[in-house]
């Protein structure tokens, strides 16, 4: 037991100003644990790098290795590009049948590396789009990913990542991110985190320690037409987050028959918005007991102090909110805070932990949690080095900068992000051999409230005989926490719903050449009075081809639709030609 299984209790986090230069330079967004249960984690880690035609450099590495499974070399790869592209594209149900054309320039690179004490990726990629036809303006966005995490010592480690991409505002408009040209509903979406991880055994005991800061920003954008003509909400504007957690604890077997932690915990995310809070304290002890060699009773009681806030909006003299440029309500500083939800007391949850291999990990969980029941799990399933299975079940009080934060924790630090070859967007989910995640439920509303989140996500990727293949799926819930009296008081228990599947299949045909396919699926159904479903749907297929040491052109096709209640389906059509070099 002792050798093929590592306790490691956890608490709960929620855990930069120039956003841009942060995430061109690899920061990311903080890590927010989903659940603060101690856990048996599986000794086996494999991570796996999803970047092609990249230049590989290889060097001694004298760093004395503390991981029999970290690379002897280093193993670095980086690849700086810039690309031109023309698109043409044209929507079948506007009646008018005309082909719209732009082009676009990029620039951007490709890199990750991988030694004893190093291991991370970055994606990322600038264009700037220029509109030859009416209707279509010139736009600049910025889309990547990136995860890191470096070794200072055998005890001391330093994480960070981030994500810049694309996100709903209101769910009530329709939002297809891959559609190509102007987009309402659409605002761009930076985040960075960063922080230091304490993992040591004193005297026999596994300590843990974490401190974490976050930093999440979206910039301004227009909603477009409403479902039921309704006043589009407030959006998210920027928020600062910082966690800490400590816990400590020993496996079973190490001194006594059941394993045992302790932890302590706090979580604070301040919103520019309205003056948006979420806080979060707790303390708490778990035990597992084996009930066989590879199946255990788990199960953990505590204390916890939660409280979401908000301060009311400027008004005018007739009493209305008062709205800035941007769209958004402008805060009254000067207003008492508004609490919308503040829940104290006992919490507890029990499950059982299932692990018969190293590969195998399944863990199930009900409790009570914010005054209801909860329920919480995981599965995860790697049965090679080339395919990875994981399901994870959530429920957790957020707002719209932590829910990203949780998504892309699940990530590790080397995986395969797919964009969409036309539109240049990341792809809804990123796999990697630790965890896989899928971003669709978070990116949907842009709400400026805080909520409660809770949903399943799953995901399955693998890797056989030159082909690559991922699919994700799930479903969010989101309950809005808002004043009844205060200037989002529409919000107050309103309920989002959003459904999701994703998948992507690419296989490469020789040395200078590859194909990508896509297609997704995504309704949403607002709870706010008057709205209705919103389903996007669409598929995309790219071919890659060299053309000499360097240089490669780009084909791609792809259809795009949205259905709407209360306005005309959209059906749009668009083609790409482009040219990358790589240096």
């Amino acid at each position: 037991m002792k050798n093929q299984y590592k306790l490691s209790p956890k608490g709960p986090g929620k855990s930069c100003k120039n956003y841009k230069i942060i995430l061109l330079c690899g920061a990311s967004m903080m890590i927010v644990p989903s659940a603060f249960a101690q856990q048996l984690q599986s000794e086996f880690s494999q991570d796996f790098t999803g970047s092609n035609n990249l230049q590989n450099i290889e060097s001694d590495d004298n760093v004395t290795s503390t991981d029999s499974r970290t690379p002897s070399r280093t193993r670095a790869q980086f690849t700086p590009f810039v690309e031109v592209t023309q698109v043409a594209f044209t929507d079948f149900n506007d009646g008018s049948s005309d082909v719209l054309t732009y082009s676009s320039v990029a620039v951007g690179a490709d890199a990750s590396i991988e030694t004893r004490r190093a291991q991370g990726q970055i994606n990322v990629r600038y264009e700037r789009l220029f509109g030859y036809d009416d209707g279509i303006q010139d736009q600049d966005f910025v889309t990547g990913l990136a995860r890191g995490n470096y070794r200072v010592t055998r005890e001391l480690s330093i994480e960070a990542g981030g994500i810049a991409t694309r996100s709903g505002i209101d769910s009530r408009g329709s939002t297809a991110f891959n559609q190509v040209g102007n987009q309402d509903n659409v605002t761009q979406v930076y985040s960075a985190y960063a922080g230091p991880t304490v993992s040591t055994n004193i005297n026999g005991v596994d300590f843990n320690a974490q401190y974490l800061v976050g930093y999440t920003r979206s910039e301004s954008g227009d909603t477009g037409a409403l479902a039921g003509g309704g006043t589009p909400i407030d959006f998210f504007s920027e928020s600062f987050s910082q966690s800490a957690n400590l816990s400590l604890g020993q496996q079973p077997g190490r001194a006594l028959p059941i394993g045992w932690a302790l932890g302590a915990g706090f979580t604070q995310e301040d919103g520019n918005q309205l003056d948006q809070r979420y806080r979060d304290i707790y303390v708490r002890g778990d035990v597992t007991v084996p009930l066989s060699p590879t199946l255990f009773a788990v199960g953990g009681i505590g204390y916890e102090d939660v409280q979401v806030s908000e301060r009311d909006a400027l008004r005018d003299g007739a009493g209305n909110p008062i709205i800035d440029a941007n769209g958004r309500l402008e805060t009254d500083e000067g207003s008492p805070r508004l609490v919308t939800l503040e829940e104290d007391g006992i919490i507890w949850d029990a499950g059982v932990l299932w692990r018969p291999s190293r590969r195998t990990s399944v863990e199930a969980r009900y409790g009570r949690r914010y005054g209801s029941d909860t329920y919480t799990g995981s599965l995860s399933y790697q049965p090679n080095d080339r395919t990875s299975f994981n399901v994870s079940a959530f429920d957790s009080v957020s707002g719209f900068g932590s829910l990203i934060n949780d998504n892309l924790q699940s990530i590790g630090t080397q995986f395969d992000s797919f964009r969409n070859p036309l539109s240049g967007n990341i792809g809804g989910c990123a796999f990697s051999r630790d965890g896989s995640s899928c971003f669709n439920g978070a990116l949907q509303t842009a709400a400026s409230a805080n909520f409660r989140s809770r949903g399943v996500n799953a995901t399955l990727s693998t890797r056989l005989g030159g082909w690559n293949a991922g699919v994700g799926g799930g479903y969010n819930r989101r309950r809005f926490f808002a004043s009844d009296v205060g200037a989002q008081a529409l919000l107050n228990g309103a309920v989002d719903e959003n459904y999701f599947a994703t998948a992507f299949l690419g296989r490469s045909l020789g040395r200078s050449s590859n194909i990508e396919t896509n297609i997704y699926y995504n309704l949403n159904d607002s709870g706010i009075a008057g709205a209705g479903n919103v389903s996007t749907y669409g598929f995309n297929a790219a071919y890659f081809r060299q053309i000499i040491a360097g240089l490669s052109a780009t084909a791609a096709v792809g259809v795009d639709a949205i259905e709407q209640s209360d306005f005309d389906d959209s059906v749009t059509a668009s083609a790409l030609l482009g040219l990358r070099y790589s240096f």
